[in-house]
């Protein structure tokens, strides 16, 4: 990347909404905030793509709005062409919006079903009076033939098209105003495998023609891959990840990073895999963990220095504290005495009969009597005050690695576990680095 102001720098950014609160909670001031964005940034250099990757709800649409204003921040700031646009008036964002737009998920809602094609790409032309009478059926027929549809196709309605063509006229709909820089949000997620090959091979050459920059939102890694100049992986609203597509899929990864890339299947049906299954579900952004977001389902979370634990049952002692906290053990569905509900709740949980550490097995002895008893939050103190891990109480910042950037205290010297040595902390001034405190 070069050195010079990039074409869009985000700093920062957050975007918080209101919970789904009772009227109590409301009246009393106690609405908490569902997290989305929690203080990303990143750069995207002109005629580049920034692919943004990671599980549903994790906050990647959220940020593609709140670049493009069609969701006011929360805080952060968005430069674009080294302008601050969150400091715009109405009036300056509707002039912005022939420079950035946007492409979205699924055509067929996207389309306004009782317009014709024509009147779809045209609406833009008018509003921003590009263009008018005989020239503006021409732009529209050029736009249409650039996107790989016939002018003939121009009088005819969103529901006579297929879903590949009627992502072809969304496609064409962002580029009837020249934009420079286009959010394109989960552009092939609603298409077969078939049709996602040619909408993708349609934006690189449309990138490399006009020297438009994007960012590409996706769930799969897969599908970044061949598009994107750079890669940030995104978890519960943080950057976990950035780096190039050969840094993201060359190890060393972030745990996360690593299990999204074991889900790409293979086209050999005789391959067998190593698939890292990640336990649990992504929690609340109403009310994320401390310490790194991920270490509740992390398969590699470091254990404390005091005690001898394997990573399976460290693992499962770390689901117990989760657990614990969120009150997620059905504890009344065990019917059976002290001592055998022991033995269901380990199985439940997944623990040894016996950890390693007698120790150890002391404490997590009493945790799960406590747990029995349904005294979640006393079981959660009780582990929490016992064993002790950076991944649970300090906030991994983005450190520079030989493979990219990466938000995980495996890759802090500080607590002597990383794979790599010598990494140094990012200090923001790289290209495409995120700020400190990204997770």
């Amino acid at each position: 990347m070069s050195g010079s102001e990039p074409l869009l720098r985000v700093e920062g950014l957050e975007k918080y909404y209101e919970s789904e609160s009772d009227f109590i909670d409301r009246l009393l001031g106690r609405q908490k905030k569902v997290k989305a964005v929690d203080g990303v940034s990143f750069e995207i250099e002109a005629g580049e793509t920034l692919g943004l990757v990671g599980e549903s709800g994790c906050g990647k649409s959220s940020i593609g709005r709140s670049i493009l204003q069609l969701r006011e921040p929360t805080a952060g700031s968005v430069y674009f062409k080294g302008e601050d646009i969150t400091a715009f008036s109405d009036r300056e964002l509707r002039d912005l919006r022939k420079e950035m737009q946007i492409i979205f998920q699924n055509p067929q809602s996207s389309l306004n079903p009782r317009l014709t094609v024509n009147d779809i790409i045209g609406e833009a032309l008018d509003i921003h009076g590009i263009e008018g009478g005989v020239s503006r059926d021409a732009r529209i027929k050029e736009l249409l033939d650039r996107v790989g549809l016939n002018a003939s196709h121009a009088n005819r309605y969103p529901h006579e098209f297929s879903g590949g063509q009627l992502q072809r006229i969304g496609i064409a709909r962002a580029l009837a105003v020249d934009p420079d820089f286009i959010v394109c949000d989960e552009p092939v997620s609603a298409l077969d495998v078939s049709v996602q090959a040619q909408i993708l091979n349609l934006l690189e050459d449309l990138q490399d023609e006009l020297g438009i920059a994007y960012l590409f939102i996706a769930h799969d890694l897969s599908v970044v891959e061949h598009i994107a100049d750079e890669i940030a992986v995104m978890y519960l609203g943080k950057m976990a990840e950035i780096g190039t597509p050969e840094e993201l899929f060359a190890p060393p990864q972030h745990p996360y990073t690593e299990a999204l890339l074991s889900a790409i299947p293979e086209p050999d049906p005789l391959w067998e895999g190593d698939r890292i299954l990640l336990e649990g579900s992504v929690p609340s952004p109403i009310d994320p963990p401390s310490g790194c977001k991920f270490h509740t389902r992390c398969p590699r979370v470091i254990p404390p220095s005091d005690y001898e634990f394997e990573q399976a049952e460290w693992r499962a002692v770390m689901s117990l504290r989760h657990r614990a906290r969120e009150e997620d053990i059905a504890v009344e569905t065990f019917d059976a005495g002290e001592s055998a509900l022991m033995g269901a709740l380990r199985e439940e949980l997944d623990l040894p009969s016996t950890l390693s550490d007698p120790e150890a097995e002391e404490v997590v002895q009493e945790a799960l009597r406590l747990v029995a008893d349904e005294e979640f939050e006393h079981a959660e103190r009780v582990l929490d005050e016992t064993f002790d891990t950076p991944c649970s109480t300090d906030e991994p910042v983005l450190r520079q690695t030989d493979a990219g950037r990466v938000a995980c205290h495996l890759f802090d010297p500080a607590y002597e576990a990383g794979p790599t040595e010598g990494a140094a902390p990012d200090d923001g001034t790289a290209p495409g680095s995120a700020a400190s405190g990204d997770d």
